[in-house]
């Protein structure tokens, strides 16, 4: 048995959601809006780096991170390939959950050194949650440089990815 049905379509929606982001930011003049553009690619990478950090927590593995971010900034492209394979990523994991595995706490250590302790549920509602707000976040840089952020929310998702869901009642 996989995670309830709502945690697919939040993952679902997390991963639709980054991409019409990172569709944006693409857009972002490189050179005219660069302190933008740099900042916006921050945002993500760090939300990016938290999402491989707790896919280690997830699975009891070394995540290799020792901060909430990379020293180094990748390009759009690299980070937007990193992000839409972390997404492929967690969609996949959650056809392993069963109701006892999103039960189970698990702890673990924040890169700051101290310690945490969540449930698997918990951990994957973070996941959505944290990179919702950061994907906020990039959306107002983007709209400081008159790049319209993308309407991302969780209604318009299901209105496009199942039409069927205007037409009920």
């Amino acid at each position: 048995m996989s995670a309830p049905p709502l945690l697919r379509t939040l993952f679902q929606y997390h991963a639709w959601a980054n991409d019409e982001l990172l569709d944006r930011m693409a857009s972002l003049d490189p050179v005219q809006h660069a302190d933008a553009r740099h900042a916006a690619i921050r945002v993500v990478n760090h939300a990016h780096v938290v999402n491989r950090i707790f896919a280690g927590h997830l699975t009891g593995t070394p995540h290799g991170f020792t901060d909430d971010n990379t020293p180094e900034t990748p390009t759009l492209a690299d980070l937007r390939a990193a992000v839409a394979e972390s997404d492929r990523w967690y969609l996949a994991y959650l056809d392993t959950l069963t109701p006892a595995l999103l039960a189970e706490a698990l702890p673990f250590v924040f890169t700051d050194g101290d310690k945490g302790r969540m449930t698997r549920e918990e951990m994957l509602a973070h996941v959505v949650t944290h990179n919702g707000y950061h994907r906020g976040e990039a959306g107002r840089l983007l709209a400081q440089c008159a790049v319209r952020p993308p309407r991302d929310t969780l209604a318009v998702h299901l209105h496009r990815s199942e039409p069927a869901r205007r037409e009920r009642g």
